[in-house]
């Protein structure tokens, strides 16, 4: 019976380094912030959500454009975004910059899989249709449109068959 519960907790160590080792965030703080500090999220949150709707980012037909290349301002965005991504990624590498809390920031190496392609022909397939990505749902229904909450739960519910099929993809 020791040597079971003894496999189950050496067991459950496996799991839990095996996690933190897939975890995307690498940089996990060790400081906790509670209460009314977490404010500061919440207008960043409702700031970028202001810029996606001024930049019509929000807009289904802005995005049926993109997909129909009929108008260059989603690649424009989306391109503005790539350029400041990288910028900033050789910034925190070349200066070794660290977080506000003097946190080393790491940024994992990342290894191509074919299942990076199924994902990116799903995630666009998905986009294509509903006329929203992950980012601007928030702010689609912050902005009015309660048929959105139905792009949300099937976001939801994508992310949620992925973990349980996780295992068995193509990784």
């Amino acid at each position: 019976m020791n040597q079971q519960i003894e496999h189950i907790n050496i067991s459950e160590e496996l799991d839990e380094q095996q996690r933190h080792d897939n975890a995307t965030c690498v940089n996990e703080s060790h400081i906790e912030e509670k209460g009314i500090r977490n404010l500061k999220y919440l207008i960043l949150g409702i700031l970028f959500g202001i810029v996606f709707v001024k930049a019509e980012i929000i807009s289904w037909f802005r995005i049926q454009e993109m997909f129909r290349l009929q108008s260059f301002h989603m690649y424009g965005v989306i391109g503005s975004a790539v350029a400041v991504g990288a910028l900033s990624v050789f910034l925190i590498k070349k200066l070794q910059l660290k977080t506000i809390n003097g946190e080393a920031i790491v940024i994992a190496p990342k290894t191509f899989n074919k299942g990076q392609i199924y994902g990116g022909l799903l995630f666009g397939i998905g986009w294509a249709i509903t006329g929203a990505c992950p980012g601007p749902l928030y702010a689609q229904i912050g902005s009015g449109f309660v048929a959105v909450i139905i792009t949300l739960l099937s976001a939801v519910a994508g992310t949620w068959v992925y973990g349980y099929f996780k295992d068995k993809l193509p990784h």
